[in-house]
């Protein structure tokens, strides 16, 4: 086996897989997490449920942790950046930084694993009033009050009597330049419309979308289960814009399944922003010298047919670093970035000097 680790930049789902992947093969792994804790955007956000199952991101997440703790194969990097990288694998010399300085690391494969950031509906328009009014929040937001149990209407600290989710915000968007579908939003909000009605009971609950994209099993797990054991509703349509009369907030848009305007008043309007490329990502791309695809993300070689695999020899890259991925996708991916990088040291021991 290689003397050099294979370094892994990220300790979300999909680093630590890789990185338990890495020791089980045999081989040595080097973690490095920026945050002071593992587990990524669903510890780091204070996800309350995983979607579509429910599970607790804390259960999910420490099991992936206890499987990588103490393993001697596994270096564990906690408040940790990479700052600096010269050479070619398999030989190549990343500078790492914390508290205590830097520190030059010589590894033989790398996988990055910088996952995502969420989309801020204010940054390119207030045309829902996120920053104007208390009761326009996020997904990000309605996961962390649903994870204290306290799902309220923020002006009044009262159980809301309406609900509303407005898909697609921050994706699908050509005129912001997000020209791609995040992929887990639907989900997600068919999830937390689940949760808000288990919070608030008498509670009406609305979904407007464009198109309900509930992927796989997600159709059937939570998509009609909102509906027909909860009774979701689900509206066709575009919202134009929230404002506000009196202390109600009004929905403006058009159903686009009658072909009418709409304007209906809510308690709390709830934003499914999308995902974007993280500032790790872009930083990690050009550490590296990896080429961005169109959208932003790390570009991959071969589309379908090789989603990890980077234009530089050596470099891997998985989960939503690479596009919006969900967390299956995510899991999936660092399995099969493993797979290629320990191929790829094994491949070059090989090789005559």
């Amino acid at each position: 086996m290689s003397s050099k680790p294979i370094l892994v930049i990220g300790g979300g789902p999909a680093g630590l897989e890789a990185v338990r992947g890495i020791a089980d093969l045999g081989y040595q792994a080097i973690l490095i997490e920026k945050a002071d804790f593992l587990g990524g955007m669903p510890i780091s956000a204070d996800y309350a449920a995983l979607t579509p199952d429910m599970r607790s991101p804390e259960e999910a997440m420490g099991e992936m942790i206890v499987a990588i703790t103490d393993n001697p194969s596994i270096d564990i990097r906690l408040s940790t950046t990479v700052v600096g990288s010269k050479g070619d694998a398999p030989n190549m010399e990343v500078t790492v930084k914390n508290a205590g300085g830097e520190e030059i690391l010589e590894v033989g494969s790398v996988i990055v694993a910088t996952g995502f950031k969420h989309f801020d509906p204010g940054k390119e328009t207030q045309m829902y009033g996120y920053y104007e009014f208390e009761d326009v929040i996020t997904l990000v937001d309605a996961e962390k009050m649903l994870k204290a149990d306290e799902f309220a209407r923020p002006s009044t600290g009262e159980a809301p009597k309406t609900v509303c989710f407005i898909q697609c915000v921050g994706s699908r968007d050509r005129q912001i330049g997000n020209q791609w579908c995040s992929k887990v939003c639907c989900g997600i909000a068919c999830k937390q419309a689940i949760e808000v009605k288990e919070a608030a009971p008498d509670a009406r609950v609305f979904v407007f979308y464009i198109d309900m994209r509930t992927y796989g099993f997600w159709e059937d797990e939570i998509y009609w289960k909102a509906q027909e054991d909860y009774n979701v509703n689900f509206i066709r349509g575009i919202v134009t814009e929230v404002t506000k009369r009196g202390d109600t907030l009004v929905v403006k848009g058009e159903d686009t399944t009658m072909g009418r305007p709409m304007e209906v008043a809510m308690d709390v309007v709830i934003l499914s922003v999308g995902m974007e490329p993280s500032d790790g990502t872009v930083e990690m791309a050009d550490t590296f010298e990896l080429p961005l695809e169109p959208h932003g993300y790390i570009e991959t070689t071969g589309g379908a047919l090789n989603t990890v695999e980077t234009t530089v020899p050596g470099v891997f890259v998985v989960g939503a670093a690479a596009g919006p991925a969900d967390l299956e996708d995510s899991v999936s991916m660092g399995g099969s970035a493993v797979m290629k990088a320990c191929s790829f040291i094994r491949k070059s021991e090989l090789q005559p000097a």
